[in-house]
């Protein structure tokens, strides 16, 4: 699980600033400690609002490597935003359907 800003403060955009672009089936490379690359396959992608937070879609034990990347999302209230996007993807180009999505 990665968390990043969507945007932070007076210092313009986050680096998660275009999250809820990805769709199904795009690609993600994660660099690792040890200098290797895994590469996923986006499954999902989810808005939900932060009072509703699948925990359990997102926590919850799979049976194969997973990433989920979550950041904030939809319309400001104050200091923060209403909602979260979050998004499903599975190692090595699995695209089995997450649940909710888009």
């Amino acid at each position: 699980m990665i968390l990043g800003h969507v945007t932070v403060g007076s210092y313009g955009d986050g680096v998660f600033r275009h999250l809820d672009r990805l769709r199904r089936g795009d690609r993600i490379v994660a660099r690792l400690e040890n200098g290797t690359a895994a590469e996923f396959a986006v499954t999902a992608v989810r808005t939900t609002p932060k009072t509703d937070f699948p925990a359990d879609d997102v926590y919850g034990d799979v049976d194969r490597p997973e990433l989920r990347l979550i950041t904030c999302g939809g319309a400001r209230t104050g200091d923060g935003y209403a909602d979260n996007v979050i998004v499903f993807a599975a190692l090595g180009g699995a695209e089995s359907p997450t649940p909710g999505e888009r």
